[in-house]
């Protein structure tokens, strides 16, 4: 299906994306919140136009760029869409230097000579698993941006197989590369109208062969304590210390519902943020939960804590505000069988084992699935994203152009047989 050439395009076009700078920024008021993020979509929308997309726009107001394919079949297929995200994580993303391992030897591997940096298999033992692949790393002093560059190239390539495979038959597909992924306000922002599809998939976080249909309920607590100074030497009865309340605030906690004690289907509490005097003290804490009435319990829980410690004052001194940040994905997709259907029958197709699970965070499949449109997550092969130890492979890259290309042709398929079904009750009607 996609032969060298492709494997050789999409490592080139990855290296290009990965080496621009699109650190998101939660504190920045512009649209997308860095510049970089628009460099990298105007550096996707000219390879599109070069590779002959006809239909693609960038949108300045949302930040997103959509290029559309349109249907090369008289079959009528309900439009399917793919998203990948411009930004990367709060970690340095300046003066990126993709290392590339031709053929991986599955041994330890030296990022930065210099600075002794080893991604040593004893601490990621799944490097194993790649041996003899093209293994793209950092330097050793920046992230890769596989995530979600990797899904990018990936998305990109797919698009040049399908314009210059018009043999390979599909329905209508939308292309949407937005902006502000991993400070949650990207898809929050994206106008749907422009994404004419009836379904979608992320290609962000995961190995080959993931199905993430459900996701955390996620809020955001800002809570500020307003304490009062006094000499220590006359402070009885009279000081209030805001770091003493914050401290136990975070103590009357949950202690075991924090992210290092849990898994799989477990919530949590964390604390993100923390600074305090003896007058003021600011914490962010952040609540997540799979399941809705866990959740409700959990923001009720911190409220509660939050009163009990007020009520010592005549008062309050306490102040806090939580929203909600994304719901589970999780009874939208449950809702339309077929679009879990759809990946399994592309999975096995491909041949890959197939492991469905809950994503323990959140992605731009949030946002649009509550406007509307249900977004399960795939993957994008990478590892060990947000930090000096990510990775990914040329080939695990092509992996995903190829699953993008099979779901399609799967779901033209699909379309096929049901148009085929439809005419034939039709006859027989008659």
């Amino acid at each position: 299906m996609l032969n060298e050439d492709y494997l050789n395009f999409i490592e080139r076009i990855f290296i290009k994306y990965a080496r621009i700078d699109t650190r998101s920024d939660e504190n920045s008021t512009s649209i997308p919140t860095t510049k970089g993020q628009i460099e990298l979509a105007k550096l996707i929308e000219n390879d599109l136009k070069k590779i002959g997309v006809k239909n693609i726009v960038y949108d300045e107001r949302d930040g997103y760029l959509v290029a559309t394919l349109p249907a090369n079949t008289d079959i009528d297929s309900r439009p399917i869409g793919f998203i990948a995200h411009l930004d990367t994580a709060d970690f340095p993303a300046d003066n990126i230097h993709p290392q590339v391992h031709p053929v991986y030897d599955g041994r330890d591997v030296v990022l930065n000579k210099a600075s002794n940096v080893v991604m040593r298999v004893s601490d990621f033992p799944n490097l194993k698993n790649y041996k003899g692949q093209r293994l793209i790393t950092t330097d050793g002093t920046t992230l890769l941006g596989a995530d979600d560059k990797a899904g990018i190239a990936a998305a990109v390539t797919a698009i040049k197989f399908l314009i210059e495979h018009p043999d390979v038959e599909h329905g209508a597909v939308s292309f949407a590369f937005g902006p502000d992924e991993e400070i949650g306000l990207g898809a929050k922002r994206f106008d749907v109208e422009k994404f004419k599809v009836n379904f979608a998939f992320t290609l962000d976080n995961g190995l080959p062969g993931q199905l993430e249909n459900e996701t955390f309920n996620a809020a955001q607590a800002k809570i500020f304590i307003k304490g009062t100074a006094v000499h220590p030497g006359n402070a009885y009865g009279l000081m209030i210390n805001a770091i003493t309340l914050a401290n136990r605030l975070v103590a009357a906690l949950p202690r075991d519902e924090v992210p290092e004690k849990s898994k799989n289907r477990d919530g949590f509490f964390l604390v993100t943020s923390f600074s305090a005097t003896i007058t003021a003290a600011n914490l962010n804490v952040i609540i997540r939960d799979f399941d809705k009435n866990a959740f409700i319990n959990k923001k009720k829980l911190l409220k509660k804590v939050v009163d009990q410690l007020n009520s010592e004052f005549d008062e309050p001194k306490i102040f806090i505000e939580t929203k909600d940040q994304y719901h589970n994905i999780a009874d939208a997709i449950q809702q339309q069988p077929y679009i879990t259907d759809l990946v399994l029958q592309a999975y096995s197709r491909l041949g890959l084992e197939t492991v469905v699970h809950p994503f323990r965070g959140g992605t731009d499949g949030n946002a649009l699935t509550e406007k509307g449109i249900p977004t399960p997550n795939l993957f994008n092969s990478g590892e060990n994203f947000h930090g000096p130890y990510e990775f990914v492979t040329t080939q695990g890259m092509l992996l995903v152009a190829k699953t993008i290309i099979t779901i399609l042709e799967e779901h033209h398929l699909n379309s096929k047989e049901t148009a085929k079904k439809f005419n034939a009750t039709e006859k027989s009607g008659n």
